[in-house]
């Protein structure tokens, strides 16, 4: 190894291989050869730069420092071997996660290195030189505070003569050019030179580090030129940036650097004295520069940039098109880079903008867009320094790149890069300084959000959902703004998504809009403003219905109106298709988002200019939502983290407000109790789930439903129907069976007939569905006891039975059960049929909603099915009740979309739906069933689907005091 000769080296890695072989786990000299083996690896790597021996060296180290626990006497020196191993990994792909360990095991290494200890100046500069590094990836000064205090430290202890003094040298003196960069105090480089002079001074030719203090005080002395202009630093720094890179020769690990430095200085010279060979030399160090820093090296980027500079001016001088061409070749490879999150490569995407700006170039759309991700990653990664000087950073970056990106054309994007990180850094000011005028500024740039085109987003909704949250934290006046513009987002962003019923795509929804809705509500209630929280929660809830409906039907219309709609709806759907895979497939494609985007909403104004389609995509307004309530109120019951408010709507009125004295952590526990109650129910101690249930009725009763029929009292009389719109944790209470359950007591029972509706806008689409076909209306009852692979129901046919007595002289009746009861037979009647009885197993699935199903014989009958039914024209179903468990259950954590089989009954056409909110009794199911049939019938002995809530009512009244509480209660019905 002293003569160089790599076969040796070879050898000595098999020796130590063999070695360590020999010491199995246990062995008391096993750390030892693993620390030889590692150490002639790292040599190799030296020589030959292949990165597989280097991340070995780390695997052994981690090896190594694992058998010395804290207290052993050799843990300091396997701390410093791995993060040293860390460190150069991190010199050669730039991955910050190696780096920032690097720094923590230097850190636990000095802990053992206290003062007085003799390698206590090494341990010191070694954290130092970490810290220096992750400064120069993120910028944070108080990493280069922290590293100018550590250098210093270490020089201390290096008194004259001593043979690590020149290193601790030329190290303080690198922190302290690289604070006057940040800062610009002349008397910290000035500080700086004369500290790598002496550096310098004492590496006399020969010595190994000669080349390294040539390079550092060539690089101050260039720094201190481009400030005072005086040629002589200038010209001193060629001569020792020609020296250093003489002693780096091919293969020295440090040569590319060198080679960027002469190149760098070189140009310098040209710029001031004009002479070409100048930039000609400049040009090829540049070039062989970038061939040693290969792609995912961390200088790669500013390697990529020099180069083009370099070949931009040299055709600014000589007019030769190749250069140019070869100078936007090398700046577009910035968009290859996966790890560019330093500013370092952010600086590298702007000289590419501000080029490809000056010669007009072809390319400037793109490398805006990469300077605004690359500003994205490293602003998430730095953070907010508390520094001014990094704030002011962040902010001029941010301003003067977001606002000449949105010149240039890159508008929708630069605006939601701008306004994110605009904002989010004034905003963590504020909190840290309590300046009014942060967050004033903060706010006036999230107000730019409602500037935003239709082609928006999910991270545009993300962006607007940033701004309710931090309206909402400082409790500043734009929270209902901001609302209103992310359900816009929202509604846009659901446009492009059409008609899917995938699970894929209920899931996102389900995840973007969590609580918006329910929080616009709040805060429209908050602030006095009852119709709009009604528009808001109504424009953010039961999403997925609620898109399907109005895109189905305004779009069948539109075509059936004559050759203008349906051209338009032809186009209409091709510029949606194609919108929604440009936005999915890529968020840089801006200027073919921007060109459909235009022709998409030319596509719908167009539309909107057709007779009867001037509300098409708009989200209803309160005028219109109004109608809901045309046959008794709809009480909106809201839980929100904010607060709790019910509003009663009314058909003629403002809306009634009614605060509600409860937290939404409270709802939500009430709702967990219940679940957890009624998901066996009879399966345990039959008292204690009655008490338990009860007692939650009697807590609604006080604190939900008493203050809001005491409103009632005055604005309807008694027996009067209405209708529940639960959100959020309400969706899973019974709020119909609420009461005080004592004798001479009151319960809503008692007061009123409630029915529930997901949304108003399906209440009003069921009003509206009257059906215009004639002929007698057709029943059909399906059951099915006798599922392939779930329980038996023996109550089932008796139960079908009573509903064929009762019907059978009114309605044609057809009866499908057991072998009969299969999934097409049971899709082919319901969609033929206006009348439907289901009787069955029903299999809520809650992660996977659309899979909820009914069972069948031959398997389930499932929600994708049943919206899937096509029906004849005119022909609108009337009533369903379904006699199973669970049909009004929907996802476990987003009740509010409402993906339940009674969603899907309603959203498949039926009016008027009985299900049930938890599991059935089968015995139990067969009475209520037969009491609720008794009162369907009007005077004149025919069926009419809008008696069902009555009918359900006296039912339940008649069989109170015969059936279990949780029986009682289960079933609800929803619709006219």
């Amino acid at each position: 190894m002293q003569r160089g000769v790599p076969s040796d080296l070879d050898e000595a890695i098999d020796l130590h291989r063999a070695a360590l072989a020999l010491y199995s786990p246990g062995h008391s000299d096993r750390s030892s050869s693993l620390n030889n083996l590692a150490i002639s690896l790292q040599a190799r790597f030296k020589q030959r730069g292949v990165l597989s021996d280097l991340d070995e060296v780390i695997d052994l180290h981690r090896a190594a420092l694992a058998l010395h626990p804290p207290g052993h006497s050799h843990r300091s020196s396997s701390l410093n071997n791995l993060a040293t191993a860390l460190q150069s990994r991190f010199d050669q792909r730039g991955v910050l996660s190696d780096l920032d360990e690097a720094i923590d095991l230097h850190r636990a290494a000095l802990t053992f290195y206290p003062p007085g200890h003799s390698d206590r100046s090494v341990s010191l500069s070694n954290l130092a030189t970490s810290l220096q590094d992750r400064f120069k990836q993120r910028g944070v000064l108080s990493d280069l505070d922290e590293v100018i205090d550590l250098h210093r430290a270490a020089l201390a202890l290096r008194p004259p003569g001593h043979s690590g003094l020149s290193l601790c040298l030329n190290n303080l003196a690198t922190a302290l050019q690289s604070k006057f960069n940040q800062m610009g105090v002349m008397s910290d480089l000035d500080e700086a030179i004369e500290l790598h002079r002496a550096a310098h001074a004492l590496h006399l030719p020969g010595h190994s580090l000669r080349s390294l203090s040539l390079d550092r005080l060539a690089t101050s002395l260039q720094d201190r030129f481009k400030h005072r202009g005086v040629l002589s630093d200038l010209d001193e720094a060629i001569d020792l940036h020609r020296a250093a890179l003489d002693l780096r020769p091919p293969g020295h690990s440090d040569r590319s650097v060198s080679l960027s430095n002469l190149a760098s200085s070189l140009q310098e010279n040209f710029n001031q004295r004009g002479v070409v060979f100048d930039l000609d030399e400049a040009i090829d160090l540049h070039r062989a520069a970038l061939a040693l820093d290969t792609p995912g090296h961390s200088y790669r980027s500013m390697s990529l940039i020099k180069l083009a500079t370099s070949l931009q001016d040299r055709f600014e001088q000589r007019g030769v098109l190749s250069d140019l061409d070869e100078a936007f070749s090398h700046y577009s490879q910035l968009t290859q880079a996966s790890n560019a999150v330093s500013h370092t490569d952010l600086q590298a995407a702007q000289l590419w903008t501000t080029s490809a700006e000056q010669l007009n170039h072809s390319s400037a759309l793109t490398a805006y867009q990469t300077a605004l991700i690359f500003l994205d990653h490293w602003q998430h990664l730095a953070g907010l320094s508390s520094s001014s000087h990094h704030f002011n950073l962040v902010r001029k970056t941010t301003s003067s790149l977001a606002m000449d990106a949105f010149s240039c054309g890159a508008r929708h994007h630069a605006l939601m890069t701008a306004v994110e990180l605009l904002a989010t850094s004034l905003q963590d000011r504020f909190e840290q300084r309590g300046v009014l005028s942060d967050l004033d500024e903060a706010f006036s740039h999230y107000s730019q959000l409602t500037q935003a085109s239709n082609a928006v987003s999910h991270t545009d909704l993300q962006a607007a959902q940033l701004w309710t949250t931090s309206a909402e934290q400082l409790n500043h006046s734009s929270a209902l703004t901001a609302y209103q513009t992310a359900l816009i987002f929202l509604d846009h962003w659901q446009h492009l998504a059409g008609l899917s019923s995938s699970s894929h795509h209920f899931n996102l929804v389900r995840k973007t809009t969590s609580s918006l809705a329910m929080d616009a509500f709040s805060c429209g209630a908050r602030h006095h403003a009852l119709m709009t929280a009604v528009e808001l929660v109504e424009q953010g809830r039961a999403v997925f219905w609620t898109q399907l409906a109005r895109f189905q039907a305004p779009v069948d219309e539109i075509s059936a109106s004559g050759d203008m709609g349906k051209a338009l709806v032809v186009e209409f759907k091709e510029l949606s298709f194609h919108l929604r895979n440009v936005l999915e497939g890529s968020t840089q494609d801006t200027a073919q988002i921007r060109k459909l985007t235009v022709q998409r909403d030319g596509v719908i104004s167009r539309i909107r200019m057709l007779p009867g389609f001037s509300r098409f995509l708009l989200p209803p307004l309160f005028s219109d939502l109004q109608s809901a309530a045309q046959d008794g109120p709809v009480i909106i019951v809201n839980a929100s983290r904010y607060s709790c408010d019910a509003l009663i709507v009314l058909s003629s009125q403002d809306p009634v407000h009614v605060g509600l004295d409860i937290a939404q952590t409270e709802v939500s526990e009430w709702s967990t109790q219940l679940q957890s109650i009624t998901k066996d129910a009879g399966s345990s101690d039959h008292s204690l789930q009655q008490n338990l249930i009860v007692r939650i009725l009697r807590e609604l009763w006080q604190h939900i439903v008493a203050p809001i029929v005491k409103a009632l009292k005055e604005l309807i009389p008694p027996r009067s129907r209405i209708w529940w719109c639960p959100t959020a944790e309400f969706v899973l209470l019974p709020l119909h069976a609420a009461g005080s359950y004592v004798k001479n007591g009151d319960n809503l029972s008692h007061f009123y007939v409630s029915s529930y509706t997901s949304t108003l806008t399906a209440l009003i689409r069921a009003r509206q569905q009257v059906p215009l076909d004639a002929s007698t209306p057709h029943f059909v009852a399906i059951g099915q006891g006798h599922p392939g692979t779930e329980k038996e129901l023996p109550r089932v046919a008796a139960e079908l039975r009573d509903v064929a007595r009762r019907v059978t002289p009114i309605l044609p009746f057809t009866l499908l059960a057991d072998s009969d009861a299969t999934v097409k037979r049971a899709r082919d009647a319901i969609s033929r049929h206006q009348w439907l009885h289901l009787a069955c197993h029903g299999l809520p699935d809650r992660e996977k909603p659309f899979d909820s199903s009914f069972a069948m014989y031959d398997g389930p009958l499932t929600i994708t099915d049943i919206i899937g039914l096509q029906r004849p024209p005119l022909q609108y179903p009337e009533f369903a009740f379904l006699s199973a468990c669970h049909t009004t259950v929907g996802h476990a954590s987003s009740p509010d979309e409402a993906v339940h089989l009674a969603a899907a009954m309603q959203f498949s056409g039926f009016r008027s739906v009985i299900g049930s909110m938890w599991s059935v009794d089968d015995t139990v199911a067969g009475q209520i069933v037969s009491a609720f049939y008794e009162n369907m019938f009007d005077k004149s002995g025919r069926l009419d689907c809008t008696r069902a809530a009555v009918a359900l009512h006296k039912a339940v009244k008649k069989l109170r005091k015969k059936i279990p509480i949780e029986q009682q209660i289960v079933f609800i019905h929803i619709g006219v």
